[in-house]
């Protein structure tokens, strides 16, 4: 005899979907209690009527109490209304796992040989349609778990996977050792290819993952060309490091230039001269210290042309080599005056000072070395210690020459014997 009032719940383990409850023939208000991951379907005389959502349902039958057990006297203790309630689980079944039952037959793109391989990985189904799962999937059964419903859908599975990684393989020229790169690609299209069949039968493909691709690792062919790959691959990649060490070292060189030039520029800037004055200075320095002055003059340079050059590197280079080479014609002989900027010795009549480039401000001096004895005289034309004359006047123009000149450094004249 049913009891007057039921209630009608499932509680079991989330790896099944779909839950027939063995209480059966249940009679009016008969509780039905409904989890938030779930859904019941309510059969009666083999017919589904009724989908019922989360909650609490008072389930309204035809057998009702006493009566009903009356009716079951007549016919043998048998309800003349068949009832059913099945539950359908709608979390995401997780982990799932598939792989190949067979090898895949191909030719390697890349080295021509035949190879065969496998592949394996997981996804996860949701119940999305319960009526249609359950019609079309479970019918009378009363468990439909996860390891059954993967081998309701492993044709699919193995059809798809394996026409479509031999495809790709081939339209791509993907070679076995670098195969694993692509998984990802696998996975996306495979779950779009195979969405529409677990869609017919009311389940939703949430993911799938092509996680291993099953190589013939130990055949003695596939090693050859295994050990072949990783060698060619060694060396490119030997190379490449070469080649990067090559291009740091450059860069390094560079770096250090770059550092020894702002090093410079820092010091220049403290001392307070540029980079064109420095390359006067070498050549002004340079120029006084050369023995062969005189040649210059020898050979038809005059000073004007000294000077001409000096314009072309800088008016300031150019001043400086004149003033050198004037202190050179005139035997390296010292005015007595110190540049006012860096206090280094002038030279005699030299316009610019050879240190530091500033313009030079000779004195007006009552005292002066004799070129003969070496004493200090005072100025004149004879020397007081010795009666060395001290200096002559240029015929043609009248200035004043030092003693033994031979040609008039104002004009250019010749001395006369």
């Amino acid at each position: 005899m049913a009891k007057i009032a039921d209630v009608i719940k499932y509680e079991g383990d989330n790896n099944t979907l779909i839950w027939k409850h063995p209480v059966e023939d249940f009679n009016a208000l008969s509780q039905l209690v409904v989890h938030e991951s779930q859904e019941a379907i309510f059969f009666r005389d083999g017919q589904a009527l009724d989908l019922f959502g989360p909650g609490r349902h008072t389930l309204a039958s035809q057998n009702i109490p006493l009566v009903g057990w009356f009716l079951n006297r007549m016919v043998g203790d048998q309800s003349p209304f068949h009832c059913e309630v099945y539950f359908i689980n709608k979390t995401e079944q997780m982990s799932m796992k598939w792989g190949t039952d067979s090898k895949v037959q191909y030719i390697e793109p890349t080295y021509g040989f035949p190879i065969s391989i496998g592949a394996c990985g997981e996804m996860s189904l949701r119940a999305e349609d319960s009526r249609k799962l359950l019609l079309k999937l479970v019918g009378t059964e009363s468990v439909l778990g996860q390891d059954q419903l993967i081998n309701y859908f492993r044709a699919f599975l193995m059809t798809r996977v394996k026409t479509y990684i031999a495809r790709y393989i081939k339209e791509h020229s993907v070679s076995i050792f670098e195969i694993d790169e692509h998984l990802t690609e696998f996975s996306d299209a495979l779950k779009g290819m195979l969405s529409g069949d677990f869609a017919n039968y009311g389940v939703s493909l949430e993911r799938f993952f092509v996680t291993t691709i099953l190589k013939p690792d130990g055949e003695r062919q596939y090693e050859t060309f295994k050990e072949l790959h990783f060698r060619q691959y060694a060396e490119v990649a030997e190379a490449k490091l070469r080649q990067q060490v090559g291009i740091i070292d450059q860069q390094t060189q560079a770096q250090q230039m770059v550092i020894e030039s702002q090093a410079m520029a820092t010091k220049r800037a403290q001392e307070g001269y540029t980079y064109q004055q420095e390359r006067g200075f070498d050549v002004a320095s340079q120029v006084a210290q050369n023995e062969a002055v005189g040649q210059f003059t020898n050979m038809g340079v005059g000073f004007g042309t000294m000077a001409g050059v000096g314009g072309a590197v800088g008016g300031m280079v150019g001043n400086m080599v004149g003033g050198a080479l004037n202190a050179a014609q005139n035997g390296g002989q010292s005015s007595g005056d110190v540049c006012a900027n860096c206090g280094k010795p002038l030279p005699a009549n030299a316009k610019f000072c050879m240190e530091c480039g500033a313009k030079a401000e000779h004195k007006e001096h009552t005292e002066r070395i004799c070129p003969a004895c070496g004493k200090v005289t005072r100025k004149g034309k004879f020397c007081m210690g010795c009666g060395a004359p001290l200096q002559s006047k240029c015929p043609a123009c009248g200035a004043e020459l030092p003693e033994n000149a031979k040609f008039c450094t104002a004009c250019g004249a010749k001395m006369e014997e």
